[in-house]
């Protein structure tokens, strides 16, 4: 089961595009990566999208860390 990404928000600032995180700020996009942004909110889940844009999404690597020896339960 895939959970959604949570917790994030944007808001437009001028031409500018800030995301947060938990309220804090993750990042700004300005001029062609703000519009193309936009455009692709209209189409697409924006708290996918938003994760992607900020580098906060899954990396492929739980798998790895889970069977890592200090991460196993005795």
């Amino acid at each position: 089961m895939s959970h959604s990404p949570s917790g994030f928000a944007y808001r437009l600032v001028g031409d500018q595009v800030v995301i947060t995180h938990n309220g804090a700020r993750a990042t700004t996009l300005r001029h062609a990566a703000a519009r193309q942004f936009l455009a692709d909110v209209e189409r697409g889940d924006p708290q996918k999208l938003m994760a992607r844009v900020t580098g906060n999404y899954k990396r492929g690597n739980e798998r790895a860390a889970r069977d890592h020896p200090r991460n196993r339960r005795s």
